[in-house]
């Protein structure tokens, strides 16, 4: 059902969209066993219950796809890729806060990792040539399609993706999402991405996920960052993506910005191999007053921005009209 929104529960157990009063962090250096989520991470309380390890069966498919990638030149399908310019070097959480928290310090914007070509010319006219999208989500993504945050329905996510031209085919998003890592009754991005693709999906792709990822990485997941970004890559076959990069406050633990920013480097460099992939570098734009007390989640204020910026970055990154100059993997 277009427009349909797959939420999930918080690793607090609570519904998604509740805030936890708290927004603590573990301290730096605790020892965690492999894949399991952080305690007092974002969204957490005080004895929050643990991430499952990574499921053996769940690396078992991720890692045949990695294998069975196939070359670049796949027929692409719903978007005009242009030629993109290769980049140069570069850089749990759980449900979305509740609307009326408290924004984080309100100092100037926080700059993430961006490479030395950005696609910086203003939308098209004629909007995205992205005809269907998809959007995969974590709790960062819940803000955007919340009536508590966002009361006004042309501020929301579905219709701002269709002020630029694309129809909305799923927006599935749901509280701690990893690539690899699932909850109890969840999914994660790539068995959605996959049942998607086997129901015959064909269209763009926007992934705002990897906070999660780039966490479950430093608590000892085998999964490392670029094997995950290459299953959703892989995942997708050749169809136009634009990932979403991601932005922490915080200093210490497995959400610090400097994890944050290792995840951004490592969709850059990936980017360089993907003739079908952007990159929209939210980090360079996302200002700390939007942000809540907990680092991580916005205010509605920046859910509102969130959503709107990221429709624009859409019909930067695949427009309707041939670009007159070579598409950048990079999108501010």
């Amino acid at each position: 059902m277009p427009g349909r929104v797959r939420r999930g529960e918080r690793e607090t157990g609570e519904p998604a969209g509740r805030a936890d009063p708290a927004g603590q962090h573990p301290p730096a250096g605790q020892d965690l066993p492999p894949g399991q989520a952080v305690p007092g991470g974002p969204g957490a309380h005080a004895r929050p219950p643990r991430r499952p390890a990574v499921q053996r069966r769940t690396w078992a498919i991720l890692a045949g796809a990695v294998a069975a990638m196939t070359a670049t030149g796949v027929a692409l399908a719903g978007a005009n890729l242009g030629s993109p310019a290769r980049p140069g070097s570069a850089a749990r959480t759980g449900g979305a806060a509740r609307a009326g928290r408290t924004a984080g310090p309100a100092a100037g914007g926080q700059a993430g990792a961006a490479g030395s070509q950005a696609a910086t010319a203003p939308v098209a006219a004629t909007g995205s040539s992205c005809t269907s999208v998809t959007h995969i989500g974590d709790s960062t993504s819940e803000g955007m399609v919340s009536a508590d945050y966002l009361p006004r329905r042309s501020q929301r996510l579905h219709a701002q993706y269709q002020r630029v031209g694309a129809r909305v085919e799923h927006l599935d998003i749901s509280g701690a999402r990893s690539i690899v890592e699932t909850l109890p009754g969840q999914r994660n991005a790539h068995q959605v991405v996959t049942k998607l693709i086997r129901t015959g999906y064909r269209g763009c792709w926007v992934l705002a996920l990897g906070t999660n990822d780039t966490a479950d990485v430093v608590v000892g997941s085998a999964v490392s960052r670029p094997a995950r970004i290459r299953a959703m890559m892989s995942a997708v076959h050749g169809q136009p993506v634009m990932w979403v990069n991601v932005i922490s406050l915080l200093s210490s633990g497995s959400y610090a910005e400097h994890h944050m920013k290792q995840w951004n480097a490592a969709l850059l460099r990936a980017c360089a191999r993907y003739p079908n992939m952007r990159v929209y570098d939210w980090a360079s734009v996302a200002k700390r007053r939007w942000f809540i007390s907990d680092g991580i989640h916005y205010t509605s204020a920046g859910y509102r921005a969130r959503s709107r910026l990221i429709a624009r970055a859409l019909a930067q990154a695949f427009p309707r009209a041939a670009p007159s100059h070579p598409a950048s993997c990079v999108v501010h």
